[in-house]
């Protein structure tokens, strides 16, 4: 499968996205008909996948994710997902259980994920979808079936996810008031 470049580059319709930017609100419906919104998260470093159920390259990603999960949750990172292909209420139960994965999978619809992308609703785009969101709730990066960054996708998640633990870390020593030596 062929896969397309990032985001990052501006298409024929239309410029690239702005980023950073501030994340906006995204809701995901449950397989259980509840609803989770992207803001229970605040506070937390996330990593935000779009998938479809029936994609392998989705599956493969949605697998690393949950071991990057198992090593980065107690550090305050959080993954999630949402699927959007034709069908995905019906599939998201064996998507989430069928694949072992330990984070929080919920329903969308194509064009309120690509919205969410800035990403022009009319343009081919290529799953899977995976945006890094940092503690202060800013969008640092996103990639859509980026080859390069996925043919090394846990190398580049882990060195994502670390710059925006670092920047955060750095950010915040920073701004933490020097005690006086006496």
């Amino acid at each position: 499968m062929a896969l397309a470049t990032s985001v990052f580059a501006a298409t024929a319709s239309a410029p690239a996205p702005q980023i950073p930017r501030k994340a906006p609100e995204f809701v995901f419906k449950m397989a259980d008909k509840s609803q989770q919104l992207l803001s229970m998260y605040k506070g937390k470093t996330i990593v935000l996948g779009f998938f479809y159920t029936t994609c392998p390259h989705c599956q493969k990603t949605a697998q690393v994710l949950t071991e990057i999960q198992k090593e980065y949750a107690p550090k305050g990172v959080q993954m999630i997902a949402a699927v959007f292909d034709q069908g995905a209420e019906q599939r998201v139960v064996e998507f989430h259980n069928g694949l072992g994965l330990n984070f929080p999978v919920g329903v969308s619809d194509t064009r309120t994920v690509l919205e969410y992308l800035q990403f022009p609703v009319d343009d081919p785009y290529f799953v899977p979808i995976l945006v890094f969101i940092d503690k202060r709730g800013m969008i640092r990066s996103q990639y859509i079936g980026d080859e390069k960054f996925l043919g090394h996708q846990e190398v580049n998640i882990r060195a994502e996810i670390d710059k925006m633990l670092k920047s955060t870390t750095t950010t915040t020593s920073a701004a933490a008031p020097k005690t006086p030596k006496s």
